[in-house]
């Protein structure tokens, strides 16, 4: 039997494996594509058109606009606050006792209480925004005056209890409970899949060390965890941001700016003042507030791109460790 010739002879392995593309992957991979630019161009879409249409409203001549004399930015400046305003007490309520319920469920719950306690969370994503402002104005707004008026006699010293305090509750303190309970589940969520991903490796580490259970926590969980509790934050913002029909019925708004959060009268948000003022709004009213709807968009679109830098930032410190 002959050797065979070094044409003949099987080529050495180079240690590389040429991929076969199948046409799946290319279906799918044009379908992501395609996907991705119909996002993108439904953005450029939607930007376009409340360019275009705030415009009016942004060369109208002071005393144009309804519940002010002076120009656009006099007319959008209290909604802006108010909407910023609202949802960052939503998000300073929210976000601590996510947390909790997260690791108490990840953590610390048996398995028999923390999967009907995480289904039960869950659940409270899909309860409709307008039976959150029933509840709101119905059964929160009343119970809270009480409180309302104890903060005003005996915490008034402070900016945020100064009174008078509202009679009715109707306040944005009330909003901003509302816009708690509903942010709440989407945070809650998020962490909850986020704390169980921790390496059990590092967890049982830090017990190896010593450590406690809230220093296991400390060590282990809350620094592998922490661009995806900024990540559900800025979701929960987001919702909060924009919330509509629960603010509208919940909260008794006037064209101010003010801090105080027990008093009658409170900031509107955009969202509820389009909501409340475009059935009736005819002309440059209509503009006006399509031209509130692009501030709005320019304000999420602020926090979003805020909230992808501190998570890549803080990717970025872990990589280089």
């Amino acid at each position: 039997m002959t050797a065979p010739t070094p044409e003949q002879a099987p080529a050495a392995p180079t240690g590389q494996i040429d991929a076969v593309e199948r046409r799946g992957d290319r279906v799918f991979s044009r379908v992501a594509v395609g996907a991705g630019t119909a996002i993108l161009v439904a953005l450029a879409a939607v930007a376009v058109f409340l360019i275009a249409q705030s415009l009016p409203a942004l060369w109208a001549p002071e005393g144009s606009f309804r519940g002010t004399d002076g120009n656009f930015w006099d007319y959008v400046a209290p909604l802006a606050f108010g909407t910023v305003w609202a949802a960052a007490l939503a998000l300073l309520m929210a976000v601590p006792l996510a947390v909790g319920i997260a690791l108490f469920i990840s953590h610390y719950a048996p398995r028999r209480l923390a999967q009907p306690l995480g289904y039960i969370i869950d659940l409270l994503a899909a309860v409709p925004s307008v039976v959150y402002g029933l509840w709101g104005i119905t059964v929160l707004a009343p119970a809270t005056v009480p409180l309302y008026e104890w903060l005003a006699e005996n915490a008034g010293w402070f900016p945020l209890f100064a009174g008078p305090a509202s009679g009715t509750g109707r306040t944005v303190l009330t909003v901003a409970i509302v816009l708690a309970v509903m942010v709440l589940p989407i945070i809650t969520a998020l962490c909850r899949e986020v704390f169980v991903q921790t390496p059990t490796l590092h967890q049982e580490a830090a017990y190896a060390l010593g450590a406690t259970w809230w220093e296991m926590v400390r060590m282990t969980v809350f620094p592998y965890a922490r661009s995806g509790i900024i990540s559900a934050s800025m979701l929960g913002l987001g919702r909060a941001l924009g919330e509509t029909m629960a603010v509208a019925m919940v909260l008794s708004p006037s064209a101010i700016i003010s801090f105080a959060v027990i008093q009658s009268e409170n900031p509107s948000t955009i969202a509820a003042n389009i909501a409340l003022n475009f059935p009736e709004s005819a002309g440059i009213q209509v503009n006006a507030l399509i031209a509130t709807g692009l501030v709005l968009f320019v304000i999420t679109l602020v926090v979003n791109s805020v909230a992808r830098w501190i998570v890549s930032r803080h990717e970025r410190s872990l990589e280089s460790r």
